[in-house]
């Protein structure tokens, strides 16, 4: 909708240019998905981080800390008063989510890319270099309609390349596979979900951020911000830097006079000593994911998990288990039915793996679904399972206690049924009724792809 309509509006007004402000997940690879499109002289401008929030004790919170504390008090280990407390102090101004969550993956990523200026993704809101930011904006916008230089000069293979390293040094969302794959289908870019799992292989965790880690975005702009991070990658020759970027120049050539992290910082631990020494997405296949899955796994969770399905067919009924402490360690939790069809539109299951963490069960529980999980998310988590259970998928033939074992060191997530048990439920299977059955989102389910796909709607 967001793709949709900026791209309307540039053609019907004519307009030679754009520059896009994105503030937030879904808005940012909307804004691209335009401008790739057009294909006019275009930059995009992050609206900016929020700064940490700041609990009664002190404590240093963010939007996530407002989800978890549901899940705290379910568990008892918080009360009523304290919970407010948090929710009162999470967020103390304007800015999207501050830690590496979906919002802040894609700002990086679209500016190790080159269609936004340096700063541009770690620069907080109400900064004044964001400001700053905008003037300088201008001139670029100006620069690009003089030499003619379009997205697509700039968003090409090796761009998107830089985008997925970046994405996995900084332990980005999960929901960058799928904006990504989007951004590059709109552009004519062969990408795949196996191109993540590619660079995964081949590029350290290195971030220290929220939500697997201590720091948010803006204690990373105090250390030397985005284009820091992109200098030391490009040291360790992880970067490609002859490419071309919105000032018109290469990204090496925009990074050359920038300064590099502040010494002694801890927020982006060293080449040699990363936090994992390889990315934290990964793609898994088998027999409940024949087309593919996301995990995130940095370490924390643990490699291997198999247990007993608990099994729900929306986001609700299983925060309504959660109420009724009907999921202990050990259970895989299954929410179905909440894909780019049958959602409809993938909806974020921030609530089920806030309220899993909260309560202490986060090394104790998995949680797999073909929908999407906000950056926000963490925990022993796999969602776009593919094909969802709308389609038929494997997922729609779960049933509670069945066992799940999911591997990823293996890359592996299979349910252990039987061929023939498996061939009576589907013969059984009848898809629920859509959600939707005019408008909007019922052209949305007519024609949207699978999630390993990009979920585009113009194919």
């Amino acid at each position: 909708v967001i793709a949709d309509s900026i791209e309307t509006v540039t053609g019907a007004q004519g307009f030679d240019g754009v520059v896009a402000i994105g503030g937030c997940d879904k808005n940012m690879p909307g804004c691209m998905i335009a401008i790739g499109r057009l294909n006019r002289p275009s930059l995009m401008i992050y609206g900016g981080t929020i700064r940490a929030g700041r609990g009664s004790d002190g404590e240093k919170l963010d939007v996530v800390s407002a989800f978890q504390s549901y899940g705290a008090l379910l568990a008892k280990s918080i009360d009523e008063t304290k919970r407010l407390d948090i929710i009162e102090h999470a967020c103390p101004g304007a800015g999207a989510c501050g830690g590496m969550y979906t919002a802040n993956t894609m700002a990086s990523a679209i500016e190790a890319m080159g269609m936004s200026l340096p700063y541009s993704s770690s620069t907080p809101a109400e900064d004044p270099q964001k400001q700053e930011e905008c003037l300088r904006a201008g001139h670029a916008i100006k620069h690009l309609l003089e030499k003619d230089i379009k997205p697509r000069d700039i968003m090409t293979r090796e761009a998107f390349e830089n985008a997925m390293v970046t994405i996995m040094a900084l332990g980005g969302s999960t929901n960058a596979v799928l904006h990504l794959v989007a951004m590059a289908r709109a552009v004519d870019v062969p990408l795949t979900i196996d191109d993540f799992q590619t660079v995964s292989d081949r590029v350290p965790f290195l971030a220290d951020l929220k939500p697997s880690g201590q720091y948010v975005m803006e204690d990373l702009h105090e250390v030397g911000g985005t284009p820091a991070v992109l200098r030391y990658l490009l040291a360790h020759d992880a970067l490609r830097g002859d490419c071309l970027t919105v000032t018109g120049k290469t990204l090496a050539e925009n990074l050359a006079e920038l300064p590099d992290l502040t010494e002694g910082q801890d927020v982006i631990h060293s080449w040699d000593r990363p936090i994992k020494e390889t990315g934290h997405l990964t793609i898994l296949r088998g027999s409940l994911a024949p087309d593919g899955s996301v995990a995130k796994i940095t370490g924390k969770e643990g490699y291997h998990f198999k247990g007993p399905a608990k099994v729900f067919d929306c986001e609700e009924e299983m925060l309504g288990a959660m109420e009724r402490h009907e999921i202990g360690k050990g259970d895989v939790v299954v929410i179905r039915y909440e894909g780019p069809k049958g959602g409809p539109g993938m909806p974020e299951m921030l609530s089920p793996t806030s309220v899993i963490m909260g309560a202490g069960l986060g090394q104790d529980v998995a949680l797999i679904t073909d929908g999407r999980f906000s950056g926000g998310s963490h925990g022993f988590i796999i969602g776009h399972i593919t094909p969802e259970a709308q389609e038929g998928g494997p997922i729609a033939l779960v049933q509670d206690g069945d066992i799940i074992a999911i591997d990823a060191k293996r890359r592996s997530i299979d349910l252990e049924v039987g061929e023939a048990a498996l061939a009576e439920r589907r013969a059984a299977w009848k898809p629920p009724e859509l959600k939707a059955k005019r408008g909007t989102l019922y052209k949305y389910i007519k024609n949207v792809k699978s999630a390993s796909e990009g979920c585009v709607t113009d194919e």
